[in-house]
């Protein structure tokens, strides 16, 4: 063996640790939130529904259906490292069904339907990829595909709950803000932070042709969080609607776009100057942001007054 192999060799060795230990210490220190510490007082509980319902439904949804995201990756990961198991199956998938649970409780009692949650329907496109997984290096892209992912994921979903946090309190809805959205808001930087340790040690290790090939498909298959078909992604335009995410037209979610990308950004593509955030970032937000407004009859941005 070569000087170079057994240092890259050690090297994998240390970062394995390094995100085993991660991951142990999210189990041990974020169990899933207990539910009698949650706290459903409402001061209004329509006006929370009225301004926020769909919100909370969408985000009750792309919790709970972990569990089904679960199932997708032992398709997608035929032979996945340990720490990833350990991740996704023993800490991850029970925080975030907790989540899941607890905010569709609370719109449950704010006088709104249960979500309608899809657990178990696996895309076939999920089985064919998972198929191919079993090749040579393909399972190292489906890897890192899911390590982009979920970036963009948590922190989206970081984002979006300061934005509910601070409108429940605008509310005076501190008993939600404080017993729901805070402790769910506070265990989600730790799954980003999983995310990319994991995409950072397996980016160094791959070949030219796998780093093209991730690039290429990251291109065409991002989409934002939570939304698999049209309807989703109008819904998720409209969450960010309600949340003002998509009030200061482009320049606003430009800048959306870069904080949800940042990180995917200095990974594959710090190399090309001039590129603050990956396009199809902002091209998915503007087309659910787009939808949203059209299936109101409207259109976005929206025109401004004369003189104005």
């Amino acid at each position: 063996m070569f000087l170079s192999d057994i240092t890259t060799s050690r090297r994998r060795r240390r970062e394995d640790s390094r995100l085993a230990d991660h991951v142990d210490r999210l189990g041990e220190e974020h169990p899933p939130i207990p539910l009698d510490s949650v706290d459903y007082t409402m001061k209004k509980p329509g006006l929370l529904a009225e301004k926020f319902g769909h919100v909370l439904d969408y985000m009750a949804r792309v919790e709970l259906e972990v569990e089904r995201n679960v199932l997708e990756l032992n398709i997608l990961l035929p032979d996945p490292p340990e720490v990833d198991r350990h991740f996704y199956a023993d800490v991850w998938m029970p925080q975030e069904i907790q989540h899941g649970l607890i905010l569709d409780e609370l719109q449950q009692q704010a006088g709104l339907d249960p979500t309608d949650a899809n657990l178990s329907e696996v895309d076939f496109s999920l089985k064919l990829l998972g198929a191919l997984g079993r090749m040579p290096g393909v399972q190292d892209i489906s890897r890192m595909l899911y390590y982009l992912t979920g970036l963009a994921t948590e922190r989206s979903a970081v984002l979006a709950y300061n934005k509910l946090h601070a409108g429940l309190l605008e509310l005076g809805e501190k008993a939600i803000a404080r017993t729901v959205i805070a402790p769910i808001r506070r265990q989600e930087p730790g799954h980003f932070a999983y995310y990319q340790m994991a995409a950072q040690g397996l980016w160094v290790q791959m070949s030219g042709w796998q780093k093209w090939l991730t690039r290429a498909l990251r291109k065409r298959t991002f989409e934002v969080v939570g939304a698999y078909n049209k309807r989703q992604v109008t819904d998720f335009g409209d969450v960010m609607k309600a949340l003002r995410m998509s009030d200061g037209g482009e320049a606003e979610l430009r800048e959306y776009a870069r904080q949800v990308g940042r990180a995917e950004y200095e990974l594959m593509f710090a190399h090309r100057r001039g590129l603050r955030v990956p396009d199809y970032v902002f091209k998915s937000l503007r087309r659910a942001v787009e939808l949203a407004a059209e299936r109101k009859g409207e259109t976005w941005p929206a025109a401004q007054p004369a003189g104005s």
